[in-house]
C-alpha cells in the first residue's frame, strides 16, 4: 500500500471512528427518547379521553337517574290513577298536568344539556311533555322500550343526529310495559349535547375525538376532518377494538397514534388521533439539525483531511520520489517549491544538494572519461613497439639471409602498417581493416615459414563491426610464435567470427602444440591480473581494451581448438551504432 494510501485512509478511519460512535449513541438515545414519548403521549392521551369518557358517562349517568326519581312524585303518582272516561280533562286534571309539566320543565333545567321528559300513561293514551299533553301512538312506544339506552338516528339535512332515549316504567319488571305499565316516563337528549363537548375538548390541544360505534355511526365534532375520520374507522373496523387501546394506524403513507376508550354506559367508543410527524417534529428538527451538524463536521473533517495532504503528504511524496530518482543516479532531478513554508524551504535545500552532487558526479565522471582515454593511449602505444620489434626482428633476419623478397615485403608491409598508425589518430576502426593488416602480417609469416597457411571466414555483416585498432593481430601472432613455430609439423591458422545472442565473437584457431586445461587456466587467471615479463603485452593488452571499451561483459577465452591446437575467441557485446552501413 502506498504512503498516500497509508495516510489518508488512516485519517478517514479515524474521523469515522471518532463520529460513527457519536452518531451511533445520538440514534440510540433518539429511538429511545422517541419511543418514551410515545408512550408516555400515549398514556397522556388514553388518560385524558378517561377522563373526558368518565365525564359524559357521569353526566348520562345522571340524566338515567332522573326518571327513577321522578316516578315517585306525588304529582306523578296521582297521575297514574287517574282514569277518564272522555277526551277532555277536568279542571284539577289540567292543574295536576300543569304541576307535572312544571316539574319535568324544572328537570330539564337543571343540566347544562338539551334534554326532553315524557311522561306517558297507558291508561289514560295520554304523554305529557313541558310544553303539550297529547296523545300517543302505542305501537311507536313499544318499538322503543328496551332496556337500557335506545339511539335512533336522524337526518337533518347533510348532518346526521343521533336520539338518546332512557325509559323507565312501573311498576317494575311487567310484561307489555307499553299495554300494561301504569306509567312511563322517558328521557331523551341528542347528539349535539356529546358534540358539545367533543368541540371544548378539541380546544384543549392538537386532538380530534370523535365517538364511534360500529352498528350506528359516527358522532363528529365540529370542525372533524371527515374524510380522513371515515379512512381511520375503515381501518379500525378490520380489527375489534378493546375497552382502552391505543395504536398506530398508516394512512396514506402518514403515521397516526390513534387512542380508543369504550363507553361503559353507552357502549360508543370515545376515539381521538393525531398524526405522529406533528408530534415527533420538534424530535425531527433537532435530527435534521443534528445530522446536518453532523455531515457538516464530517466535510470539515475531510477537508482538513485533504488540507493535509496537500500541505504536508504530497511535499513529503515530492521528497520521497526525489530521493528514489536520486537512488537511481537522475542527478537531473529537481523539486518545484510550493508556496513559502517548510516543505519549499526543505525543497530549495533538496535542489541545492542535488546540484551540488550532480556537479561533483559530473567533474569526477570527466576525470574518469580523461583517466580512461589515457589508459586505452597507453595501451594501444604498448602495441606498436611490440609489433615493430617483431618486424624489425624479421627484417634483420632475412637480411642476414640474403632473402631481398622478404626483406622488400615486410618493409612495404611496415610501410602500410606505419602509414596507417600515423594517420589516424581514431578509437574504433571497422573489422575488415583490421583483418587487411592480419592478412599482411600472415603473408609476412609465410615468407618465414612456408608450411604456415591461413583462412579467414567472415561474413559482410561481420567485417562492418567496429573494434578498437590491433585487437586480431596479437592473437595470429601469438599463434604463429607459441602454436606453429613450436610445433613443426603444424602450419594452419582460421579467422572465423559469428554474432549470436547480442554477442560478437571472434575466434583464432591454430593446430599448434596448444595448452593442457591447467595451463589454460592458468593464462586466463594472469590476463585478469597484471602483465608479467613471462607472458608479454599482448593478449593482457588486448583483454584490458575490450573491457574498458566495452565492460565487464567483454574478453578473452582460452579453449582447446578443433584443429588440435589453440582457440583464443574475443567477445563483447553487439553495438549497433558501430556497424558500417
Amino acid at each position: 500500500m502506498s504512503y498516500r494510501t497509508n495516510l489518508f485512509s488512516k485519517m478517514v478511519i479515524l474521523i469515522l471512528i471518532m463520529l460513527v460512535p457519536v452518531v451511533l449513541l445520538y440514534w440510540y438515545s433518539n429511538h429511545k427518547t422517541t419511543a418514551v414519548l410515545r408512550d408516555e403521549l400515549n398514556r397522556s392521551n388514553s388518560n385524558q379521553l378517561e377522563f373526558f369518557q368518565n365525564q359524559v358517562n357521569t353526566h348520562i349517568e345522571l340524566l338515567s337517574s332522573w326518571p327513577n326519581l321522578l316516578i315517585h312524585d306525588p304529582d306523578i303518582a296521582s297521575f297514574r290513577r287517574i282514569y277518564a272516561d272522555s277526551k277532555y280533562f277536568d279542571l284539577d286534571t289540567i292543574n295536576l298536568v300543569k304541576r307535572i309539566q312544571n316539574k319535568l320543565s324544572i328537570q330539564e333545567s337543571s343540566s347544562n344539556w338539551t334534554t326532553k321528559l315524557y311522561l306517558y300513561s297507558p291508561t289514560l293514551g295520554r304523554v305529557i311533555s313541558e310544553r303539550d299533553a297529547g296523545y300517543y301512538d302505542q305501537e311507536t312506544l313499544r318499538g322503543n322500550m328496551s332496556s337500557g339506552w335506545n339511539v335512533r338516528k336522524t337526518q337533518e339535512g347533510e348532518d346526521e343526529k343521533f336520539i338518546f332515549s332512557w325509559i323507565t316504567v312501573s311498576p317494575y319488571g311487567i310484561s307489555d310495559p307499553a299495554a300494561n305499565a301504569q306509567t312511563v316516563i322517558k328521557l331523551e337528549f341528542d347528539s349535539d349535547n356529546i358534540r358539545d363537548m367533543l368541540d371544548k375538548f378539541k380546544d384543549d390541544g392538537r386532538h380530534d375525538p370523535f365517538y364511534y360505534r360500529e352498528e350506528s355511526g359516527v358522532i363528529y365534532n365540529r370542525t372533524s376532518d371527515r374524510t380522513l375520520t371515515g379512512q381511520l374507522m375503515d381501518k379500525l373496523a378490520i380489527d375489534k377494538l378493546k375497552d382502552v387501546d391505543n395504536r398506530t394506524v398508516v394512512i396514506d403513507g402518514e403515521p397516526y397514534m390513534v387512542n380508543t376508550v369504550k363507553s361503559s354506559t353507552t357502549g360508543w367508543y370515545l376515539v381521538d388521533y393525531m398524526p405522529l410527524s406533528a408530534i415527533l417534529k420538534p424530535i425531527h428538527q433537532s435530527n435534521i439539525l443534528f445530522y446536518s451538524a453532523m455531515i457538516c463536521l464530517l466535510l470539515m473533517s475531510f477537508a482538513v483531511a485533504y488540507l493535509l495532504y496537500v500541505q504536508v503528504q504530497v511535499p513529503v511524496k515530492q521528497l520521497i520520489r526525489g530521493f528514489q530518482r536520486l537512488k537511481q543516479e537522475d542527478y537531473s532531478v529537481r523539486i518545484t517549491p510550493k508556496g513559502r513554508n517548510e516543505f519549499s524551504f526543505l525543497s530549495e535545500r533538496f535542489n541545492s544538494m542535488v546540484a551540488q552532487i550532480q556537479q561533483l558526479f559530473e567533474h569526477v565522471y570527466l576525470e574518469q572519461i580523461h583517466v580512461r582515454e589515457a589508459r586505452l593511449k597507453q595501451l594501444q602505444s604498448q602495441i606498436n613497439p611490440h609489433f615493430f620489434y617483431n618486424c624489425f626482428s624479421f627484417i634483420t633476419s632475412m637480411a642476414k639471409l640474403k632473402r631481398v623478397d622478404a626483406v622488400v615485403a615486410m618493409s612495404h608491409n611496415l610501410s602500410r602498417y606505419y602509414r596507417y598508425t600515423t594517420r589516424q589518430e581514431r578509437d574504433v576502426v571497422p573489422l575488415t581493416e583490421e583483418i587487411e593488416f592480419v592478412t599482411c602480417y600472415l603473408e609476412i609469416q609465410q615468407m618465414r615459414m612456408d608450411r604456415i597457411r591461413f583462412k579467414i571466414d567472415l561474413s559482410e555483416e561481420i567485417l562492418r563491426q567496429e573494434v578498437p585498432p590491433l585487437i586480431v593481430q596479437p592473437l595470429v601472432e601469438n599463434a604463429v610464435i607459441h602454436g606453429i613455430e613450436a610445433d613443426a609439423e603444424a602450419g594452419e591458422i582460421r579467422v572465423s567470427g559469428e554474432q549470436r545472442d547480442g554477442m560478437m565473437i571472434l575466434t583464432v584457431d591454430d593446430d599448434g602444440q596448444g595448452m593442457d586445461e591447467l595451463a589454460r587456466q592458468m593464462l586466463l587467471h594472469k590476463l585478469t591480473g597484471g602483465m608479467d615479463k613471462e607472458m608479454g603485452c599482448g593478449l593482457w593488452n588486448v583483454n584490458q581494451r575490450l573491457q574498458l571499451r566495452y565492460g565487464e561483459q567483454a574478453g578473452i577465452s582460452v579453449t582447446e581448438s578443433p584443429l588440435g591446437g589453440l582457440r583464443v575467441t574475443l567477445f563483447w557485446p553487439v553495438d549497433e551504432e558501430h556497424l558500417l552501413e
